[in-house]
C-alpha cells in the first residue's frame, strides 16, 4: 500500500509592516517551511499575517485553518512562537479540529503544546505586571501621568469624535468585514461565520459576539 501523501497550508506570522514589506523574518520561516516539507507540491498557497504577537485577531490564521479544513491538509507553523503568547488562544487551535504542526516541535504533542503556550502567556503577563509596577511607583513619586491640561471641553468633544470614527473605521472591524466575506465566499452559512469571528477574538462595534444577523450587517457593508 503507497504512502499517503500530507499536504500543509503554510501559516507565516510577522510583528510589523517593515518586517514584511523587507521580508525580515518573513524569509526564515519560509526557509524552514521549505526543508520540512519533502515535496513543494505538499504546500497549498500561504498566507502571511501582519499583527503584534499580543494581539488575537488573526484573520489570515482563520482563513489558513478554513482552508486546511476545506483541503483536508495540515496547517504548518515555521515555529510556535509565532503563533501567540496566548494560551487560550493555542488551545483553541489545538481543539478546532483541524491537524496542526510546527517544523520547530515536529514531535510536540497536546501536553507539550499546552505547557509552552502557558509559559508563553505567563511571560507576557509578567511583563505587563512590571510595566504597571514601574508606572505605579513613578506616581507615587509625585510624577503626573498623562495631559490632564488638554482635558478641556472642546478636547473632549473632540476626542469622543475621534472614537466613533475609528469604530467606523477601525482595523478590527475592517478584518471582520473581510473574514466574514471570505468564509461566506467559501460556503459558510451566517451562524457558522459568526462562531469563527467569535473564536477569533473578534467582536462587534459594541463589544457583543457576533449573531448570524451582525454577520449579515457586515456582508451588506461589504458590498456597499
Amino acid at each position: 500500500m503507497l504512502p499517503t501523501t500530507t499536504f500543509y497550508v503554510p501559516y507565516y506570522r510577522v510583528s510589523t509592516a517593515r518586517q514584511g514589506q523587507s521580508g525580515l523574518g518573513l524569509e526564515a520561516q519560509r526557509a524552514a517551511v521549505a526543508s520540512f516539507a519533502a515535496d513543494p507540491a505538499q504546500l497549498l498557497g500561504e498566507f502571511v499575517e501582519i499583527e503584534s504577537g499580543k494581539k488575537n485577531q488573526r484573520p489570515q490564521l482563520l482563513a489558513a485553518i478554513a482552508a486546511a479544513r476545506a483541503a483536508g491538509a495540515t496547517l504548518l507553523i515555521a515555529k510556535l512562537d509565532r503563533l501567540s503568547r496566548n494560551a487560550g488562544f493555542i488551545f483553541e487551535l489545538r481543539d478546532s479540529g483541524v491537524a496542526f504542526v510546527c517544523c520547530d516541535m515536529p514531535d510536540a504533542n497536546t501536553l507539550t503544546v499546552g505547557l509552552f503556550a502557558v509559559i508563553a502567556q505567563h511571560e507576557r503577563e509578567m511583563i505587563s505586571k512590571r510595566t504597571k509596577d514601574a508606572l505605579t511607583a513613578k506616581k507615587a513619586r509625585g510624577a503626573v501621568l498623562g495631559t490632564p491640561a488638554n482635558m478641556t471641553p472642546a478636547a473632549i468633544a473632540k476626542s469622543l469624535n475621534i472614537r466613533q470614527e475609528n469604530a467606523r473605521t477601525n482595523q478590527q472591524n475592517q478584518q471582520a468585514t473581510r473574514l466574514a466575506g471570505l468564509l461566506h465566499a467559501q460556503g459558510y452559512k451566517l451562524q457558522q461565520i459568526a462562531q469563527e469571528l467569535n473564536d477569533g477574538g473578534y467582536r462587534t462595534r459594541r463589544g457583543q459576539l457576533f449573531l448570524a444577523m451582525s454577520v449579515q450587517r457586515l456582508l451588506k457593508r461589504q458590498i456597499q
